[in-house]
C-alpha cells in the first residue's frame, strides 16, 4: 500500500468510534472512493457489513453500531423505540416474555427504509422495524441520546416509548404486557406526556394510554390536561370479546382475558 493511502486509512481509523459501522456512501462523500475502500478490505483494515458498509477488522459489532451509521452518517429518521427503548432504560426487566419480546424494535417514518446492508447483516438479535406516522417525521419530541461507550444513538424517552408500544397492541404486543409496562412508569414527565399526546396521530393510542394511565394511579396522571386532547369520535376495538371502557370508548380485555394474554 502506498504511503498516502496508508496515511489516509490511519487518519480514518483514528477518528472511527469503536464498535461502529461506516456506510460506504458516507465514506465516499468523505473522499474515500470505492476502489480505495476495496483496497482497505484486501489489506485487512476493513471488512464488509452486508453490501454497502464496512467495519474495522477486530471490532466487535452489535446492532447499535449499525444504527449509529444509519442515524449519524445517513441521517435517516430511524430510532430505537417502543419496548426496546424502555428496556434500555430499565423499565421492562420485570415484564414476562410474551408477544413482541424477542428482538429489538426500531421505529421509522413511513416510506423510510432500513439500508440493505443493515438488513443483510446477521446481528446478534432479531431486528423488528416499524414504520408509523404516530408522530410527524420532523418532530424530535420525546427522543433522547443513549450513550454506548464510544458513541451514542437516538432512542425514545419513556414517555414516547410507551406510546410506540401501545401502537402495537394487540397485534405485536399483548394488552397485559403493555399494562405491566405502564405499572412501572411512575416517573413520567407530565409536560412531555401532554406535548406528545397533543401531537400523537393515533386516536387508539391516546385513548389506550389514558385508560392504562388511570388504572395505574400514578401521581403524574392528574397533571395531564385532557381538555387539550383530541380523542376523536366513535368506539375503538382493542381486543375482541372484551368489555367497553365507557369513558374512553375502547374495548379492552376482562381481567381473566388479560391474564391469559401475557
Amino acid at each position: 500500500m502506498s504511503q498516502p493511502n496508508r496515511t489516509k486509512i490511519n487518519q480514518l481509523l483514528t477518528s472511527w468510534p469503536n464498535g461502529t459501522v461506516s456506510a460506504c456512501s458516507w465514506l465516499h462523500q468523505k473522499g474515500f472512493g470505492y476502489d480505495l475502500i476495496n483496497l482497505y478490505r484486501r489489506s485487512c483494515w476493513l471488512y464488509s457489513v452486508g453490501r454497502g458498509a464496512v467495519a474495522r477488522v477486530g471490532d466487535q459489532l452489535d446492532w447499535t453500531g449499525g444504527l449509529y451509521a444509519i442515524q449519524k452518517q445517513l441521517n435517516l429518521p430511524i430510532h430505537v423505540g417502543g419496548r426496546t427503548a424502555l428496556e434500555m432504560r430499565g423499565y421492562a426487566h420485570f415484564v414476562p416474555l410474551g408477544k413482541g419480546r424477542r428482538g429489538v424494535y426500531l421505529y421509522g417514518a413511513p416510506r423510510t427504509r432500513l439500508p440493505a446492508w443493515f438488513c443483510e447483516h446477521e446481528w446478534d438479535v432479531k431486528v423488528r422495524y416499524v414504520t408509523t406516522n404516530l408522530f410527524s417525521k420532523e418532530t424530535t419530541l420525546g427522543l433522547t441520546k443513549e450513550e454506548m461507550g464510544a458513541y451514542s444513538i437516538t432512542i425514545s424517552a419513556p414517555e414516547r416509548a410507551i406510546m410506540e408500544t401501545l401502537h402495537l397492541v394487540p397485534e405485536k404486543q399483548s394488552f397485559e404486557g403493555a399494562k405491566l409496562l405502564f405499572e412501572g412508569l411512575t416517573t413520567l414527565r407530565p409536560n412531555l406526556v401532554q406535548s406528545l399526546k397533543e401531537q400523537c396521530g393515533s386516536i387508539k393510542v391516546k385513548r389506550l394510554f389514558m385508560h392504562l394511565a388511570e388504572k395505574s394511579n400514578h401521581a403524574w396522571v392528574a397533571k395531564v390536561n385532557q381538555s387539550q386532547l383530541d380523542f376523536g369520535k366513535g368506539k375503538r376495538m382493542i381486543v375482541r370479546d372484551g368489555h367497553l371502557d365507557s369513558k374512553y370508548q375502547i374495548t379492552v380485555p376482562t381481567v381473566s382475558r388479560a391474564e391469559e394474554g401475557v
